[in-house]
């Protein structure tokens, strides 16, 4: 045991902790630290089983360099779901310092992208613990890997679908744990942070403010968001009283107003179609940065600056974008995959909402899209698996899964599936889906089961095809509709 551990104990605790600590050295040497993760097919290293985070208060201090690392500190409160000698969180890409368990520190060491955790008493099954992690989070990207930090022009911004969080701050870094959160953010004079959630208060300490920020409903921690900047921050009120809350840089807030103006009537819109928007509030953060794709990071979506103020982006394209991302805070966000194989759910449904707001905003017709994409679909499953059995993504790729195949060929599916049971069943099944599994985590499956018994009837033949086919199947009530042979590569 750690002289600097033995000391900091009290009297009465210290012969049965060395005695604890005696055998988790015996167990060390039998079985080395490995990293752990709960069986996804995608990311098999990806979250740790064994327990279950219920909250994560989460301290940034930025020092106004972002190529320098933050100094941060990381709280989770977890139950434990089986007795752990050690425990494993997903982390890397930061110093740690130190660990506490339950106020007492802790042995760490570190394997694969896993920091495993001994405490000096193993925990049993069923009990609550604390663990704190003082750490360093670092924005600059590594050698192998990129994501999470996010480096803008006057800052940083997160980006943590689907695999990185891990990269900032140490987690279960997996959507079927999804739990509250609590954002501390430390910075100087002259920035704005803002966080998921709704504010819950400033500090200034001499030349430095912090902003806390604190979510009511769970999240995934790829949904997590912190933006630091030379900031505006836009308010506005959506339908039913929604506070709605923009970040931009503070230099273009005039030239991006007329796009954020559009919100309140998008989310209007969307409760129209699957009923009342599902959290506490939301805005758009616009980032001084080319990332090459937007993400629906929980109440807070984060888009490139670049895709509002470019001329090439037509009017109607840039508005279903921003439909695209609010859909996921219903499709997604609250109701999150249990498993990345279920990702479909998440982008066909966001890429249905959005090529269906372009139909009846700019009439641009939902059919002749799905058209287009069934005579791309077999392209795509080779390519990128069917939708409902994405392959994996290949090492180092930071888009990773989200390829054609779970978007357009995804929201083809839906398309499929309303053309097999109605519109109106469709409908009510797309606001029952949200309804029932608000705020949790659903599967494939789960879908399936809600479909059958909406339409009252077996649809697992219907199922079984669309998404896990390898061809495309013919479409209900387009049987011209034929897919085109995907181009074969030039001979050498």
């Amino acid at each position: 045991m750690p002289r600097t551990l033995r000391h900091r104990l009290p009297r009465r605790l210290t012969a049965p902790l060395l005695a604890s600590a005696v055998s988790v050295c015996l167990l060390a040497a039998s079985a080395p630290p490995a990293p752990l993760g709960v069986g996804d097919r995608l990311f098999p290293y990806l979250g740790n089983p064994g327990y279950d985070v219920s909250a994560y208060d989460l301290s940034f201090t930025y020092a106004g360099d972002n190529s320098k690392p933050l100094r941060a500190v990381t709280t989770i409160d977890a139950r434990t779901t089986r007795p752990l000698e050690s425990l494993n969180l997903d982390f890397t890409h930061g110093t740690v310092e130190s660990v506490e368990v339950d106020g007492v520190p802790a042995a760490f060491t570190t394997a694969g992208e896993d920091l495993v955790i001994t405490p000096p008493v193993p925990l049993p099954e069923d009990s609550r613990t604390r663990i704190t992690v003082r750490h360093t989070s670092d924005p600059v990207p590594g050698k192998s890997r990129d994501g999470g930090w996010v480096r803008t022009a006057d800052g940083l911004a997160m980006a943590n679908q689907a695999d990185v969080a891990h990269l900032v701050f140490p987690c279960n870094d997996h959507p079927s744990d999804k739990a509250m959160f609590t954002i501390h953010v430390t910075a100087p004079q002259g920035y704005t942070a803002v966080a998921n959630g709704l504010p819950a208060g400033t500090a200034r300490t001499g030349a430095s403010t912090t902003w806390t920020y604190r979510t009511r409903h769970p999240m995934a921690t790829e949904l997590a968001q912190v933006s630091i900047g030379r900031s505006t921050v836009l308010h506005r009120t959506g339908p039913h009283g929604l506070p709605v809350r923009d970040v931009v840089p503070t230099a273009d807030r005039r030239t991006l107003e007329p796009w954020l103006a559009r919100t309140p009537d998008q989310i209007a819109w969307l409760e129209g179609k699957i009923g009342r928007y599902p959290f506490e509030t939301y805005g758009v953060l616009m980032a001084s940065a080319t990332t090459g794709f937007e993400l629906e990071t929980q109440t807070l979506s984060l888009f490139e600056k670049d895709l509002f103020t470019d001329p090439a982006y037509p009017k109607w394209y840039v508005e279903s974008v921003m439909v695209h991302e609010l859909s996921h805070q219903w499709f997604g966000d609250s109701v999150s995959p249990r498993a990345w194989s279920d990702v479909w759910l998440n982008e066909g449904h966001a890429t249905w909402y959005e090529a269906l707001y372009a139909e009846e905003t700019a009439h641009r017709p939902m059919e002749a899209r799905m058209k287009a994409a069934y005579g791309a679909s077999d392209g795509w499953r080779a390519a990128g698996g069917p939708p409902g059995l994405p392959k994996p993504p290949k090492a180092g790729d930071k888009i990773g899964i989200f390829r054609p195949n779970i978007y357009d060929g995804a929201a083809l599916v839906l398309y499929a599936l309303r053309q097999e049971i109605g519109r109106p069943a469709f409908e009510r099944l797309e606001r029952a889906w949200v309804r029932d599994h608000r705020d949790g985590t659903a599967t494939t499956a789960d879908f399936e089961r809600l479909a059958a018994g909406i339409a009252g009837r077996d649809l697992s033949a219907f199922f079984k095809a669309w998404l896990y086919g390898v061809r495309t199947p013919p479409m209900p009530g387009h049987p011209d509709w034929k897919p085109v042979p995907p181009a074969k590569p030039a001979k050498k």
